[in-house]
């Protein structure tokens, strides 16, 4: 079923439930994409009443802003209070990960269960990027050339759909299967948001910067189930202090993964999240 969300500043947010169960609600990553999670939706409707989103200004949601992370929360909260109910499985991936800690962290008792997949921790020094710039590069092999010099340049709609391809494909430690897999993410094509990409960026670089998220994190007691694939070309690293932080979490590592899990090793995810929503009392 498609729904439509209001946030309280009336924008209009897609939205789908499927299934049925404790609720689950996804957050997708990006920032400035839309969700992808189809396939995990569907496979998971069976244990769960799944709610998927497209985050604001992105995919079929209204594109307008602001585009802070205190915003996005608000319209997640709106989400979950619309179509999840007074508690939720909150499972993020990516940037999406970012923004379900960061609404865990700020509404605790909203959140029965927290699921962070593929981020990249809490770390302000950010020690993970350069090492993702280079499995980056190492990931693309003979698509290097090509995804440089569109990279370099402005892009037509299609260069741009391109473009995402190639860098989504580095994603998938199955080089066979990685450009069908980042095709499928890229289709259908609804484009990618860059000034969402960019406010939402910066406003998560200035908290971090800020704050002190692991003395945060140490006060969350929240079940936690941190997932990360051992092939991410962002390295596992990135939230071992995320990990030692949260009082009540679980790191699993999942072998031979890369960043897209749920298409990559779709069986060895779901297993990884059903078990931990059964142990966690969902």
């Amino acid at each position: 079923m498609t729904d439509a969300v209001y946030a309280d500043d009336g924008c209009k947010l897609w939205a789908q439930r499927l299934g049925a169960g404790p609720p689950l609600v996804l957050c997708h990553g990006g920032p400035g994409l839309w969700d992808t999670f189809t396939d995990l939706g569907d496979r998971l409707a069976g244990v769960a009443r799944v709610v998927r989103w497209d985050q604001r200004g992105c995919g079929r949601s209204d594109r307008r802003g602001p585009y802070t992370v205190a915003r996005t929360m608000a319209d997640l909260d709106a989400v979950r209070e619309q179509l999840a109910g007074p508690r939720m499985v909150l499972l993020g991936h990516s940037f999406g990960a970012t923004l379900a800690l960061r609404y865990a962290l700020a509404h605790p008792d909203r959140v029965s269960a927290l699921i962070y997949v593929s981020g990249t921790g809490i770390d302000a020094e950010r020690a993970w990027n350069p090492v993702y710039q280079r499995n980056l590069r190492t990931g693309l092999g003979t698509r290097l050339a090509r995804w440089e010099e569109l990279d370099s340049r402005d892009r037509t709609p299609d260069e741009d759909r391109e473009w995402a391809i190639l860098q989504w494909s580095a994603d998938f430690a199955d080089r066979d299967r990685a450009p069908r897999l980042a095709e499928r993410m890229a289709t259908p094509w609804l484009g990618i948001n860059y000034d969402c990409h960019a406010g939402l960026s910066a406003d998560d670089k200035r908290y971090l910067r800020t704050t002190d998220v692991a003395a945060q994190c140490r006060t969350l007691t929240v079940p936690t189930l941190i997932l990360h694939g051992d092939r991410d070309i962002r390295p596992t690293s990135a939230v071992d202090s995320l990990h030692r932080a949260l009082p009540n979490s679980t790191l699993v590592t999942l072998a031979g993964v890369g960043h897209v899990p749920w298409l990559e090793a779709a069986d060895q995810f779901s297993a990884a999240v059903t078990d931990f929503m059964v142990r966690s009392g969902q």
